[in-house]
This record gives structure tokens, C-alpha cells and sequence, in this order.
């Protein structure tokens, strides 16, 4: 797990970029478009419906906003289609990249995506080609200021609720749980008063590579130019920059 902690602690350093740059809004519109259309309507049998609400809801997205979203979705409302789709390549540093989007255009944003990896030293693969390289797990996160709990109490009733592991960084506790697993024990410990800073299904890295120099200042633009696509929902990547890296790269 070490990979998703490093990486979290440096997004941690940059600040919540997505919502800064105003572009939140599309990014949860379509998750929630797309919750809606494979699992239905019903936040409270679609729990990814209800993650991408929360997610919405946390964002101050109008319920208007989201009731209209959900609409398109079942085709109630006529709109555009998305689809869902995972993009694989490399960064500087043989960084090894997944991508998760929701596109109207395929064609559009493949040929886009391949541009944004081409100018950064980078390589769009194939299917498969990086997939091997990590594992899916949900994760939740609490920042430890604010938390009702011990560190200790908190770890016995993550593992009674099922959770994989759970580890303490900086200024937040880390809990991972299987994909299936992750429902449940998000709920119980909402049951108990934890209110979480992240949860979510993610791709987490078996091994990371340690960047430095101008790999490491390219693989953060490479990063931050996906990150800022509209199509891209989400972006994966197995490095690590230490923190004395990162005030060098400013």
C-alpha cells in the first residue's frame, strides 16, 4: 500500500486541484451518469450511485444538477451517451499509468489522451500493458484532526468491519478493504460516527518507482495535464517523489 499512501501524501501537498480548477462539477455529473445508467436510479440500492452523490452533494453540486443527471442516465431526459473507458501507458521513468474516463467521442479522446502522453515523454499502450501492475482495493481515509477515535480504537473497529489493513500517515489514517468489501465497511463505520476525508474503489500500485530530476518534474505534468482532461475521471500511477524532490521542483 505503500504507493497509494506516498502518492496521497504528495496530492496532500498540492492541495484539491480538481476543485480549484472548476472542473469538478463535469467529473461527478458524468460518474454519476454512469452509476445511474449501469445500476440504476436508487441511491439506496446503487451504492455507487450514492458514493457519487455524496461526492456531489460534498462539492455543493445543486440537486437539480443531480436529479437532471440521473434523468439522461435512465433516458428520460434525450442527451448524450458516455462511455466508459481505460486507457494504459507509460510516463518519464518507465512509470506505469492507468487512466479511467467517460467519453461521447472514443475516436476524440484516444487520439487526445495519446497527445498529452507523446509531449510529456510519455507512451499510450495497450489494454493490458500496465493493468498487471496493481491491484483494486477501496480506500478510506480519515484526517486525524477532528477523528472521535484512538488510533487504536479506530484500527479494532476497521478490522472488525472487515477492512484488509489500515495504516497511520502524516495528518490521516489509511483504510484499505477488498472491492466487494468496501460498501459494508464504509457503512459501519459511518454507523460509528467516522466521517471520511476520501473513500473510494481505486487502483492501488504493487510496486512504486522513485523519481527524480526532470523525470519527476515531467511525470507531475504528465499527471496534472490528465487530471485536467475532461474526459479523465481518474489517473493511477506507480512513482514516488520524496518530499526534499518536490520543494526542488517547487
Amino acid at each position: 500500500m505503500a504507493g497509494h499512501s506516498k502518492w496521497k501524501n504528495i496530492q496532500h501537498r498540492k492541495g484539491k486541484q480538481d476543485a480549484m480548477r472548476g472542473k469538478l462539477f463535469t467529473k461527478i455529473s458524468r460518474e454519476i451518469f454512469s452509476a445511474a445508467r449501469s445500476g440504476g436510479g436508487n441511491p439506496d440500492t446503487n451504492f455507487r450511485l450514492r458514493m457519487a452523490i455524496d461526492k456531489a452533494r460534498e462539492a455543493n453540486m445543486p440537486s437539480d444538477n443531480i436529479q437532471r443527471t440521473i434523468d439522461k442516465a435512465l433516458g428520460n431526459i434525450p442527451g448524450v451517451t458516455y462511455e466508459e473507458l481505460v486507457y494504459e501507458g507509460y510516463g518519464p521513468g518507465g512509470v506505469a499509468v492507468m487512466i479511467e474516463l467517460l467519453s461521447d467521442n472514443r475516436n476524440r479522446t484516444a487520439a487526445e489522451i495519446r497527445h498529452i502522453f507523446t509531449k510529456r515523454d510519455g507512451n499510450l499502450g495497450e489494454t493490458g500493458c500496465v493493468g498487471w501492475m496493481f491491484d483494486r482495493k477501496g480506500v478510506l481515509t480519515v484526517e486525524k484532526e477532528g477523528c472521535p477515535f484512538s488510533e487504536d480504537d479506530l484500527l479494532m473497529m476497521a478490522l472488525d468491519a472487515g477492512a484488509q489493513d489500515f495504516q497511520s500517515e502524516d495528518d490521516y489514517f489509511e483504510i484499505t478493504t477488498s472491492p466487494d468489501d468496501f460498501a459494508s465497511v464504509q457503512e459501519a463505520l459511518v454507523g460509528q460516527g467516522i466521517k471520511f476525508d476520501e473513500a473510494t474503489v481505486t487502483f492501488v500500485p504493487q510496486n512504486t518507482v522513485e523519481l527524480h530530476g526532470e523525470d519527476a518534474k515531467k511525470m507531475l505534468q504528465l499527471y496534472e495535464a490528465l487530471e485536467e482532461h475532461d474526459d479523465v475521471q481518474a489517473v493511477y500511477a506507480n512513482f514516488e517523489i520524496s518530499e526534499e524532490e518536490m520543494e526542488k521542483i517547487g
